[in-house]
């Protein structure tokens, strides 16, 4: 299809371009920024007038839960939100049933995945075998089928040899390790950060000691092994500080933090309301004002959803027995636009935190809006007010502590690979 983006505020950080300029697209293709290519015919015109059109944005890894756990959510469902929220490359974690430790799942996944209109999804293999543990997973098939990683999802490998061998097998076919670290004993039994708030609300907490020992542990074997580690998630302020320290002495690790630990703290939780259960925990405002320093500073190298939807019975139980997630795609831009309206983020920063970083932490270099790159496209209205509803979420999950309030900010067309795969009109 030809399309044409008129009128739009082209932002492209990795160029650092920032004007009013239309976008021309030919197949799969950006064939033209500005002036009209000759006997270019548009099949559709997208009119972006007081809008912004940047990258596609790239999530680092959520879960999509299918196969085995369809009553929470489908590949199907959560691609459609995906797409809602600007994404055009989405990575799927390992966590499934069965667990993607076979090229078989992934062809699974690619099968559930073909036919519809969706983001790129691309699979993140599992480290271990089922996730135990024990036994390292076949990552050279993995790799072979196209996994873009491996990881061990929020399982703790609690054999320091088997995760050294791990590691070691991943940096031998040069293949990224995505790493949560949590220690499983100063985090067993508990849902909330340990501090003031939890010990108010007589809950277990968990401290950011739990992830600073787990991450310390990796950082010195990623030191004896040269294995590419991207850590997930990190919540703890403490944590931008090991991750920088490590870069400086030259080890090959990258970093992320999720949308919901940029946005909210402990204090923000309200009452014992199970949406706000997820893991890593929320902690406390010092911290999360230092990842968002972390992001400043390019200590911290991407902002991804970390998207985690859940049924309704999953959450319809105490704080603490509840499982653990946000369904984060819906709210995605609005949170990020957040960060901008309040100073912490400069625009560009913000768009390059979710598209261009994220692409090179998977290695696929910069996505951009230049002549030449393939045509992966998000264009939102920074200014459109919205009220967030269970009947206007498209995610299956309507597990997220922003239900009910007035959002700003919502995309309103996603292009990937050259093809309208959402169109809010």
């Amino acid at each position: 299809m030809k399309i044409c983006i008129k009128n739009g505020r082209v932002i492209n950080p990795s160029t650092k371009y920032d004007k009013v300029s239309d976008v021309w697209i030919d197949g799969k293709k950006i064939i033209s920024t500005g002036k009209k290519p000759a006997g270019f015919i548009a099949k559709k015109v997208i009119d972006a007038t007081n809008q912004i059109v940047c990258p596609g944005f790239i999530d680092l890894g959520s879960y999509l839960q299918e196969p085995g756990y369809e009553h929470k959510a489908t590949i199907a469902s959560e691609a459609k939100a995906a797409a809602a929220g600007g994404f055009t490359s989405i990575c799927c974690m390992p966590k499934t049933n069965p667990v993607i430790d076979t090229p078989a799942v992934v062809e699974l996944i690619k099968e559930r995945a073909r036919g519809i209109a969706t983001p790129k999804i691309y699979c993140i293999g599992a480290l271990t075998e089922g996730l135990k543990g024990q036994v390292l997973a076949e990552m050279s098939a993995l790799r072979e089928i196209g996994c873009v990683g491996v990881s061990n999802a929020r399982e703790a490998i609690q054999d320091t040899v088997v995760l050294k061998n791990s590691l070691e097998y991943a940096a031998s076919i040069d293949l990224t390790v995505f790493m949560s670290c949590e220690d499983p004993w100063l985090a067993k039994g508990g849902s909330m950060h340990d501090g003031l708030v939890s010990t108010k609300k007589g809950l277990v907490g968990i401290p950011s000691s739990a992830e600073l020992i787990a991450l310390s542990k990796v950082l010195i074997l990623v030191e004896q092994t040269g294995a590419k580690i991207h850590f997930q998630a990190l919540s703890a302020g403490r944590s931008v500080k090991y991750i920088s320290d490590a870069r400086q002495k030259g080890l090959p690790v990258s970093c992320d933090v999720s949308i919901s630990h940029v946005n909210l703290c402990d204090q923000d939780i309200s009452d014992y309301d199970s949406n706000y259960h997820v893991r890593p925990p929320l902690r406390s405002r010092k911290d999360k004002n230092a990842l968002i320093n972390g992001l400043k500073k390019g200590q911290v190298d991407a902002i991804s959803p970390h998207h985690e939807p859940q049924d309704a019975d999953s959450k319809a139980t105490t704080f603490s027995s509840s499982e653990p997630g946000i369904s984060s795609y819906d709210t995605f831009l609005s949170l990020l636009w957040a960060l901008v309206r309040n100073g912490q983020l400069t625009e560009s920063r913000a768009i390059d935190l979710v598209s261009s970083a994220p692409g090179k932490a998977l290695g696929k270099g910069d996505n951009g809006i230049t002549v030449g790159d393939v045509a992966d496209i998000c264009v939102f209205d920074p200014n459109l007010i919205w009220t967030s509803h269970s009947n206007n979420i498209i995610s299956r999950g309507k597990n997220t502590p922003f239900l009910n309030r007035e959002m700003t900010g919502k995309v309103t067309h996603t292009i990937a690979d050259g093809q309208i795969i959402y169109s809010r009109s």
